[in-house]
């Protein structure tokens, strides 16, 4: 009677570990916690406001993506993610994913996974109202750009576009924006869907202008090689489009800016 109790103890416990397996982010979610980074300065996708609460589409994803990995808002720690840390915190384990305007690149592939995408933009401009000299990155020659440090942006108007062109890198887009209404730099450049939250926030000082100049696929940042937390994400993610939630959660954080819904990309991140 005592060595089956005892069998059944120790089943009961291998059970218990198995199902919290610490070394995968849905092991994690068993906890019901979760920690997600997220950026706190792009009006629209992922911003924190002055009382602490935490809004946006890319928090609206982050949530939806936990709540389908049996994880609560409630069980949601969010955390910062810069762009210059993002492979970082998945690395260290800092964060478990990463849902931050995150461009899907091979580079980046290299020390993470990605789930998605999510959301396609390109790459855009924004000025001071009153510019009229500057439409687009062919015209930045002899001016100074600002973007982000870590970001793939600012380079891109290098290489294609505009090689004498000064660039000017900070922490966050905000810093850009700062800079640029106080006349320190000439523009600023990311994603569109980023540069039209900041502009419908001040429609009598900023702008876009031109077209966008490239493709940027959103994915949810996945600690490299686990193929099951991915394979998990891309589910809840797939689901958030077809149950509709998708377009609610943009028209929501992302319409009020005027930028066009797009409609919902194909997921192609899987292996």
């Amino acid at each position: 009677m005592r060595r089956a109790a005892l069998l059944i103890a120790v089943a009961v416990l291998a059970t218990a570990c198995g199902s919290g397996d610490s070394s995968t982010v849905i092991g994690r979610a068993g906890s019901g916690k979760l920690t997600i980074g997220i950026r706190y300065d792009q009006p629209g996708l992922s911003e924190r406001r002055l009382d602490g609460k935490f809004v946006g589409f890319d928090v609206d994803v982050a949530k939806y993506v936990a709540n389908e990995l049996g994880v609560k808002e409630s069980g949601i720690t969010f955390k910062e993610a810069r762009g210059a840390a993002r492979e970082s915190m998945l690395e260290t384990g800092e964060a478990d994913l990463i849902v931050a305007s995150y461009s899907i690149t091979d580079a980046r592939k290299e020390k993470v996974s990605f789930a998605g995408p999510y959301f396609e933009t390109g790459q855009g401009m924004l000025v001071r109202y009153t510019e009229t000299e500057i439409q687009g990155p062919e015209t930045m020659n002899g001016r100074k750009l600002c973007s982000v440090k870590g970001s793939t942006s600012a380079q891109k108007v290098t290489t294609d576009f505009s090689q004498n062109v000064q660039i000017v890198e900070y922490g966050q887009y905000s810093d850009c924006v700062v800079a640029l209404m106080a006349g320190n730099v000439d523009a600023v450049t990311t994603d569109e869907v980023i540069l039209a939250g900041f502009a419908a926030e001040n429609p009598e000082l900023l702008k876009l202008v031109g077209n966008t100049f490239s493709t940027e696929r959103y994915g949810i940042g996945v600690p490299k090689g686990d193929e099951k937390s991915r394979a998990a994400v891309n589910d809840a993610i797939a689901k958030m489009i077809t149950s509709g939630e998708w377009k609610r959660a943009l028209e929501r954080n992302v319409g009020p800016s005027g930028y066009e819904i797009p409609q919902p990309p194909r997921i192609t991140e899987k292996d």
